[in-house]
């Protein structure tokens, strides 16, 4: 096949049809966006103006929220214009900022949830200890950790993938730019950049996953001694949902960047990418904050404040 500049647009060829039973399943998804985007916000609100929040646990929730929100809205209302107006095309550059922007906020996810099944970990196992284990040093060098390592990652794979020359075939079977689907356009052998993106991937996904495991195993270890059966039922409820969202996250983000090539399918690449995307994001403030006895009362603290206020006239 001809090889083409990169100045020329790709064709993303998006998530859903226009039919009916396509349109319903649009109408889903963005309503799910919406209720992530303002969940997610109204976790931030409440953890910045509420200074009971002001604590390692919740400073660390609330860059969750930050990351989700900012993943959501790169990648959401592009896919909804686009199937709105026709108008499929996305330069190379705007193509190469999605991939950074993924990238920048799904591997800073991956370390920030291990991060926060630390903490778990030393307020369950620890707790007398918590001030001097999980300090506001320590948590602001894992946030600061987190965003840089997965900033880096996410330059490092958007500049690698747009520097190879592409075939005149410009479509991507996606709803959005990501790595490994626009690498397989490339018309030159992209074999060592996919070793490199794999043993990234090993750094990025496993490593921390296999910490949050280590950490939610030492939870269980001393649940399980816990002498009441409410304190035992409570902290299995907790810890099996937070373990379900990191489930669902990392096991599609393995399925996309860690399956070998021969077991791709473009069907099956957008489906999943759509859970770590736009699903896991509306998951997270219910999962960790919105069960949370703490958040939902300064939620109902501050819903009966609103309503308290009277407007008045002149």
């Amino acid at each position: 096949m001809e090889k083409s500049n990169t100045t020329i647009d790709f064709i993303l060829l998006g998530l859903f049809n226009h039919t009916r039973p396509h349109l319903f399943l649009f109408i889903v998804v963005m309503t799910i966006a919406i209720a992530s985007l303002n969940g997610n916000a109204l976790i931030l609100l409440l953890i910045l103006l509420d200074s009971r929040f002001h604590t390692p646990m919740y400073f660390l929730l609330s860059q969750l929220s930050l990351m989700d929100m900012t993943l959501v809205s790169t990648i959401v209302p592009k896919m909804a214009a686009d199937y709105l107006s026709g108008k499929k095309s996305i330069s190379p550059a705007g193509c190469g900022l999605q991939i950074f922007v993924s990238l920048t906020l799904g591997g800073g996810e991956s370390f920030l949830l291990a991060a926060m099944s630390y903490d778990r970990y030393v307020a369950v196992c620890h707790p007398l200890r918590y001030p001097v284990l999980m300090s506001w040093q320590l948590c602001l060098r894992m946030t600061v950790g987190s965003w840089f390592l997965g900033a880096a990652d996410g330059l490092m794979q958007a500049a690698a993938t747009l520097s190879f020359p592409f075939c005149r075939a410009n479509e991507i079977d996606h709803f959005f730019c990501e790595a490994p689907i626009l690498v397989r356009l490339a018309c030159a052998d992209t074999s060592v950049f996919e070793n490199i993106m794999y043993i990234c991937c090993v750094l990025m996904l496993l490593v921390p996953f296999s910490l949050i495991l280590t950490s939610y195993s030492l939870i269980l270890s001393s649940v399980l001694q816990m002498h009441t059966t409410e304190a035992r039922r409570k902290a299995f409820s907790t810890c099996s949902s937070h373990l379900s969202v990191v489930g669902l996250f990392y096991g599609a983000a393995i399925f996309i960047y860690m399956r070998p090539k021969s077991y791709r399918s473009d069907n099956h690449d957008k489906v999943v990418s759509a859970f770590y995307t736009i699903f896991t994001p509306v998951l997270n403030p219910l999962i960790y904050s919105l069960r949370n006895s703490e958040v939902k009362g300064a939620l109902k603290r501050w819903l009966r404040k609103c309503a308290n206020v009277k407007p008045q006239y002149t």
